[in-house]
């Protein structure tokens, strides 16, 4: 083999080698992209391939506990009323991560509609809109679709560590922000696994 051959080949087996470290950094990325339009467009069985549900119906479980944990703490000094709304919340936190869990809700988490532990809340549904037209309630209303933001948020991505990448979602300055996270799920696979209420 020729000098020039062995240095062609060197060459390229270095462009190769880059090429796929460059995918492997970028496949979160990718992923979000996917996982995004497939919730959006409400494909089930793409969503089912970028969302581990068990695990991110557990991270909500786990976080609307806490935000009610929060209110009943703040409004213990304050109307008993209250607090007595608070814990008829605390019983409803089933439905609403159960109505998350779904391609509904993750379409919601990650265009900026995160939950926010309100009785009867729900993301907004399929055909309401991009991603939803929420003003429209169920005759009961017992429940409700939450009201889209007029402005889409402003977004950061980045890896975390290296088996875990963080997308923070924040609509303002004074606005709270919120995390969806996703973990590595093989060498350039990623699920959607928690969202944290707190950024």
């Amino acid at each position: 083999m020729s000098r020039t051959t062995r240095s062609i080949v060197v060459t390229l087996v270095v462009l190769v080698i880059v090429a796929a470290l460059g995918f492997v950094y970028a496949s979160p990325y990718i992923a979000l992209d996917r996982v995004k339009r497939a919730a959006d467009a409400r494909d089930a069985q793409t969503v089912n391939e970028y969302v581990d549900f068990p695990a991110l119906r557990a991270s909500l479980k786990d976080q609307i506990a806490a935000l009610l944990t929060r209110r009943v703490d703040i409004q213990k000094s304050g109307n008993p009323l209250a607090i007595i709304g608070a814990m008829i919340g605390a019983a409803l936190v089933g439905p609403l991560v159960d109505s998350y869990a779904t391609p509904d809700g993750v379409a919601a988490i990650l265009n900026g509609i995160p939950p926010r532990g309100d009785p009867g809340e729900r993301p907004p549904q399929a055909g309401d809109g991009a991603p939803a037209n929420a003003g429209n309630a169920p005759a009961s209303g017992v429940t409700a679709a939450r009201q889209p933001p007029k402005e889409p948020p402003q977004t950061t991505a980045g890896y975390r560590s290296l088996n875990t990448f963080v997308v923070t979602y924040q609509h303002g300055a004074g606005d709270a922000r919120y995390s969806a996270i996703f973990h590595r799920n093989g060498l350039v696979s990623w699920k959607l696994v928690a969202v944290d209420l707190n950024g």
